[in-house]
């Protein structure tokens, strides 16, 4: 079975730090761009990061850029999103989406992070 799984999330004080995984299983994620994106309650979901398959090309959305970095570790099938001084207008559930030029691409299930004192 194909599937993107996120963890990491949680309840998190605002200026805290999560750092969220997503791991593939029944593929490898070497040829796969990878993105990261959120959905709060009431709102679009909206696309927060990205980086190539090789790693060597990241961009971010400017609400998180200088907060959040995206990286890959393709000998673990695992791509992180480590978040830091996290603000509650974070909250949000977070994604992330792997994307194949000919495959297509796939949808983790989701993973819940809340900012709040």
């Amino acid at each position: 079975q194909l599937q993107l799984v996120e963890s990491g999330g949680g309840l998190v004080q605002p200026g805290g730090s999560l750092r969220l995984s997503c791991v593939a299983s029944g593929f490898t994620l070497d040829d796969y761009g990878i993105g990261w994106f959120r959905q709060a309650p009431g709102k679009e979901r909206e696309a927060i990061s990205c980086i190539s398959s090789s790693g060597g090309s990241t961009n971010y959305a400017d609400s998180v850029k200088g907060r959040f970095t995206i990286s890959r570790d393709n000998a673990r099938n695992t791509v992180y999103l480590q978040m830091n001084s996290l603000k509650p207008e974070d909250t949000a559930v977070y994604y992330c989406y792997a994307a194949h030029v000919v495959v297509g691409g796939y949808w983790g299930q989701g993973t819940q992070v809340t900012v709040s004192s």
